[in-house]
């Protein structure tokens, strides 16, 4: 839970920083699927992500490629 505390502050703080200099970009927080699998099924956690409209892009670590683009 931790890691994710950070994780979602430095998000926003960057999302904020970015819409100063580059608003047309759009971030994501990059994660692992087994990640996305195990703890971002939690309730709490979607409804953080919905709440602080996280873009999530998720990835397999072992095959190294983009599993998910989620908005």
């Amino acid at each position: 839970m931790t890691d994710f505390h950070l994780a979602l502050g430095q998000t926003l703080n960057y999302r904020l920083a970015l819409k100063k200099v580059a608003p047309e970009r759009i971030l994501y927080l990059a994660i692992t699927k087994d990640t996305y699998e195990d703890f971002f099924s939690r309730q709490f956690i979607q409804n953080s992500i919905q709440e602080y409209q996280i873009n999530l892009l998720i990835f397999d670590s072992l095959k190294e490629e983009i599993v998910l683009w989620k908005e």
